[in-house]
């Protein structure tokens, strides 16, 4: 007989509160779910600024709130990631959840991504929505973007002071105790989804599956989340932790005691419940000392061509952003001159993940792994990284593709975005064979690869670009729908011709 997964979680979580001195052992409380106000803007923020129903898709937002438990290390950490918690203190709170879900319940496939929303920038960001967006939309997934952290609700450093300063209006009610309280009010936002008390954010919908994911600080919470918080709240099925580092946030939540985390803070093995962990290029330098072996339950991916922040995930995230932040949105502030973001294969990756995440949280196999990748070990000839999962972008490259960057007079967050460089006869602004040429960043000086000699006709490049793609779909990197998006592409570019 086939035991369910939840049922797995279940006991794996009772066993480890039982075994381990002074471990916790709950399930997430049950919040009380209301409506909030309309507000000065009658939006909420971060709406997003497409057209969702043109997708069949509703936006809308709920407040819950109740009791949430800040947790404490009981016992030692070591950087295998079995880490147990005991209840630390209490407080009340009141968060909001955004979620965007099928319209029509019979497209809706029964799986919700919880998002742990991004405060890098002192207010709310959705990066993995941006990047996994396509499938999210495309193949009837639910959203639901979690305000899990203090700065988002209450502000910190920036213009913005969180949504209370933002629409006192409509959030003014909102209650925020501090980062230690972060996980529990992440538990019970997906318990909140699993059984309301109050207006049912998915609307009645057939829930199979619930996902937590968070790219960057986020993904550090989230590594925190899965080793610690997951054996006592057994709230979800699978984890997606997107460019996290080698040092996990702590459980305290003050991010000066990341100095007390484990170094590095590996991914626990143990749980009932698989974690997939994806990182960029740029995430490399930061990551690859938690570097450690795929398991039935563990798999990481690190992604050739690719950055943290990308043009993909700006293009679609700013637009939200000036929506409801204007001039206060954060923005890369990448110098005048310099070589244009990373347009690389990221977002597909996300894609797969997310699917494949599904499955195999649903008992479905497990994603294949991939080869590490040496963000600092590059070719001459082209410039891009060696190893790492290499979609068609970087298999038939046509252009420079890196998550790393010299941000000689940039602003703080530019080197989230790597940046690319067509190949046009080292023709560019930035092609000046130094450390901010990112096909020719060290001595001695390498022209650029020429196009016509690397493809001489547009035939070969489309045969070669559609046998890269069927590859990548073969060996479970890439998925149909986008390998077919990708030949379009090269069929209707002009190289070759």
């Amino acid at each position: 007989m086939r035991i369910p997964i939840r049922s797995l979680a279940a006991a794996a979580g009772l066993l480890l509160a039982t075994v381990l001195p002074g471990a916790a052992h709950a399930a997430a409380a049950h919040p009380t779910i209301t409506l909030p106000p309309a507000g000065s803007h009658g939006f909420p923020f971060l709406a997003a600024a497409e057209d969702l129903g043109s997708f069949g898709y509703t936006e809308s937002e709920y407040f819950f709130s109740g009791t949430a438990t800040a947790y404490a290390k009981a016992g030692l950490w070591g950087s295998d990631g079995r880490w147990t918690v005991r209840p630390a203190s209490t407080a009340g709170y009141r968060s909001r959840l955004l979620v965007r879900r099928p319209a029509d319940p019979a497209k809706f496939n029964g799986t919700v991504v919880v998002e742990w929303l991004n405060v890098s920038g002192q207010l709310e960001l959705s990066p993995d929505y941006w990047f996994e967006r396509d499938e999210l939309l495309r193949r009837g997934y639910a959203w639901v973007g979690v305000s899990a952290q203090a700065v988002g609700v209450n502000g910190g450093l920036g213009e913005i002071q969180g949504l209370k300063g933002w629409d006192p209006a409509r959030y003014g009610s909102l209650v925020h105790p501090g980062d230690a309280y972060s996980y529990d009010i992440f538990s019970q936002a997906g318990q909140a989804l699993r059984t309301p008390d109050g207006p049912d954010p998915l609307g009645g919908l057939a829930v199979r599956t619930v996902l937590a994911d968070g790219e960057s600080q986020s993904a550090g919470f989230m590594t925190t989340y899965a080793n610690a918080v997951q054996p006592v709240s057994n709230v979800y099925d699978g984890f997606l932790i997107h460019s996290n580092s080698a040092i996990a946030a702590p459980i305290s939540g003050s991010l000066p005691d990341t100095l007390f985390m484990p170094n590095p803070s590996r991914i626990r093995t143990d749980l009932a419940v698989p974690t997939f962990v994806v990182l960029t290029e740029t995430d490399i330098p930061g990551a690859a000392a938690a570097r450690q072996p795929d398991t039935d339950r563990v798999v990481h991916w690190e992604l050739a061509g690719t950055s943290h922040g990308d043009q993909w995930a700006y293009d679609l995230g700013n637009p939200t952003l000036l929506k409801s932040a204007g001039s206060a949105a954060p923005q890369p502030g990448c110098a005048a001159g310099s070589a244009p973001y990373n347009d690389g294969p990221g977002h597909y990756s996300m894609d797969a993940a997310l699917r494949l995440l599904t499955a195999w949280a649903q008992g479905g196999p497990r994603p294949a792994s991939g080869a590490p990748l040496f963000a600092d070990l590059r070719d001459p000839a082209t410039g891009l990284a060696v190893g790492g999962i290499r979609l068609p972008d970087v298999s038939v490259p046509t252009r420079t593709l890196t998550g790393l960057r010299d941000t000689t007079g940039s602003g703080v967050f530019c080197g989230l975005y790597g940046a690319r460089d067509p190949w046009n006869g080292d023709a560019d602004p930035w092609d000046r064979h130094n450390a901010g040429d990112p096909s020719d960043p060290v001595p001695p000086p390498t022209a650029e690869p020429v196009l016509s000699r690397l493809y001489p006709t547009h035939a070969d490049y489309v045969d070669k670009v559609r046998a890269a793609a069927q590859a990548s779909v073969d060996a479970g990197y890439l998925l149909p729908e986008d390998a077919s998006t990708i030949v379009t592409q090269a069929e209707n570019s002009t190289i070759g011709d």
